[in-house]
């Protein structure tokens, strides 16, 4: 038997060999582990719907996803959020969670479907079916540990990650009358704060208003409450107590942080506007803990858009550079300076370009901003615009339609009942995946080699619902 002699740099090299070996493997294993947490809607709290740069699935494979079709008790017309590798019920689960239009929040197996939790509001029952429904997507706390929700019964609620227990404290009653002030925007967080704008129901019934609530995260405690209408009341407002009614925060994207300040921008509707106290069809800057008014841009023919139900704040202002883009149901995009929006506070007018939406339709869908790129879609189409010399340059147009877009490892996915992924420099359609529901408001999410977005309309008030979760095979 042959006696083999071992030197000490021989067995250092043939570990780090082995280390090689098993990273190696690991990361077969992991490969698709490529993007991580998607912790609200528009990825960050700048709603800029450009998710990370990796995310698994490239211009070379996406036509190689296969869907997994995942029925829901309930239907899901916002956008899920993802969390990697939480612990669930005592064990490490890659999860999305989602709210349904009734409340009902659920957390989802992203490997399996399986349904690993729900939570179902004391106000279910009741509500299921009626015309009281939610589009809210929810938040993750930075800690992983809590998300934060909405339910039609006009309360925010924080449910731990680990089992979808209420945490105590919590609900929080953010409006007076939930019969006509509707939660359905997307949820944020900032600064230690949970925020959301609240808007009326279709059909505008009055008596409503507009609001945005700031929310101790920590404590439930309600730190600020800003009126688009009788703005000078810093409470809840009963609604019948302020003479004027409507200038819903209805958009997607709700309440929008700006990056560096923590400022919040919104859109409102239709509503009156006086320059003083009342803020319909206006983009606004508030303090980043919704304590006051710092910014107004309002069109020169707000009673106009006003009059003919024109809202402006059917999608809030996207950001871009040093700029705001702001569209609206008249079928136009204004360039906005964002240190300025309109000028002095309270005047009219002082956009520094206006364009066409896709088609000259309605702009319902929250833009995505990739770089100095605006995509934004329409029921008539899909853009794509340069930003340059402080002015908007259309790239490329699609006869496309498309909710919400996302731009996530350097592809662009577009919903519209079917999941559409372009190259976005070009727009060139990369693939294309049907599904069997409606769109309406929900929208893709992509990270760790999966694409999410849920089938559905709230306003068919149904309980039932489906996820589409797309994989690598």
């Amino acid at each position: 038997m042959r006696c083999i002699v071992w030197h000490r740099p021989l067995l250092v090299a043939l570990a780090f060999s082995l280390v090689l070996v098993a990273c190696g493997s690991a990361s077969v294993g992991r490969r698709a582990e490529l993007g991580g947490d998607w912790t609200r809607f528009g990825y960050d709290a700048a709603r800029h719907n450009a998710g990370p740069k990796n995310t698994g699935i490239t211009a070379a494979n996406v036509g190689r996803l296969r869907r997994q079709r995942v029925t829901l008790p309930g239907t899901v017309d916002a956008s899920p959020i993802y969390l990697r590798g939480v612990q669930i019920h005592g064990a490490r689960h890659d999860a999305f969670f989602m709210t349904t239009s009734y409340g009902r929040t659920i957390a989802i197996n992203a490997e399996t479907g399986a349904i690993l939790w729900r939570f179902t509001p004391s106000s279910y029952s009741s509500l299921a079916g009626s015309y009281r429904i939610t589009n809210s997507t929810p938040v993750a706390d930075p800690n992983r540990k809590f998300i934060y929700t909405a339910s039609p019964d006009g309360r925010m609620h924080k449910l731990s990650v680990a089992s979808g227990a209420e945490a105590r404290g919590w609900p929080v009653r953010v409006t007076l009358l939930p019969q006509r002030e509707k939660l359905g925007t997307s949820l944020n967080f900032s600064r230690g704060l949970v925020l959301i704008g609240t808007g009326g129901y279709v059909g505008d019934a009055p008596p409503y208003q507009g609001h945005v609530v700031a929310i101790n995260a920590a404590t439930g405690h309600i730190v600020h409450i800003w009126n688009s209408l009788c703005s000078n009341v810093h409470r809840l407002l009963r609604p019948s107590s302020c003479a004027h009614s409507d200038s819903a925060i209805w958009a997607r994207s709700g309440v929008v942080v700006v990056p560096g300040s923590g400022t919040l921008l919104v859109a409102t509707g239709n509503g009156a506007f006086d320059g003083k106290h009342n803020w319909g069809d206006s983009a606004l800057m508030l303090t980043r803990n919704a304590g006051g008014l710092l910014r107004n841009w309002t069109p020169r023919n707000q009673a106009s858009l006003e009059s003919g139900d024109v809202d402006l704040g059917s999608t809030a202002p996207a950001l871009i550079g040093g700029y705001a883009v702001q569209g609206g149901k008249d079928g136009k995009l204004r360039l906005l300076s964002l240190s300025r929006l309109g000028g002095r506070l309270g005047a009219t007018g002082g956009e520094l370009q206006t364009v066409t939406a896709p088609g000259g339709a309605e702009v319902f869908a929250a833009p995505a901003v990739s770089g100095r790129r605006l995509f934004v879609a329409t029921s008539s189409g899909l853009d794509c615009y340069l930003l340059s010399g402080g002015r908007l340059h259309l790239s490329w147009h699609r006869r496309e339609a498309g909710t919400s877009p996302v731009v996530a490892g350097g592809l662009l996915y577009v919903y519209n009942g079917s999941l559409n992924v372009y190259a976005p420099s070009t727009g060139k359609l990369l693939a294309s995946f049907n599904t069997d529901g409606a769109a309406h408001w929900s929208s893709p999410i992509v990270a760790d080699g999966r694409v999410a977005v849920p089938e559905g309309n709230a306003n068919d008030h149904s309980t039932s619902g489906v996820l589409d979760i797309f994989r690598l095979p």
